[in-house]
């Protein structure tokens, strides 16, 4: 049986070191390429970009509205009832006394968003 020579011995543990080492590597690499992606769609100024962006935020905020006023625990989060619940309202708000309706509506909301914005005092 014949022994491998000197210069060779060893061998397949730095080929399994530079293996890793050259993974360890390319994941760097791909997450500083994911992380450069992302700040380049975020600073995107393309006008439908912009646009949906937009647009994306409003209706997160409206859907913040939706579950600030207790109507996804109130429904158990059933989304046909949610609907038809903002089906109704828009039915009241087109109605014969929509001028009333929305006032009241608006009223109440401000009334609340003041009561949030208060400090609490601790007693």
């Amino acid at each position: 049986m014949q022994r491998a020579l000197p210069s060779f011995s060893g061998a397949g543990a730095k080929v399994a070191a530079l293996l890793q080492s050259t993974d360890r590597a390319l994941k760097l690499n791909r997450a500083a390429t994911l992380r450069a992606e992302a700040a380049e769609r975020r600073n995107d100024t393309r006008g439908w970009v912009m646009q949906r962006r937009e647009r994306t935020r409003h209706l997160i905020e409206l859907g913040g509205l939706v579950q600030k006023a207790g109507l996804v625990e109130l429904t158990d989060d059933d989304r046909a009832t949610l609907y038809g619940a903002l089906l109704d309202l828009a039915g009241r708000a087109r109605g014969d006394d929509a001028g009333d309706v929305l006032a009241l509506w608006k009223r109440r909301g401000k009334r609340a968003f003041d009561a949030e914005a208060e400090p609490l005092i601790d007693s």
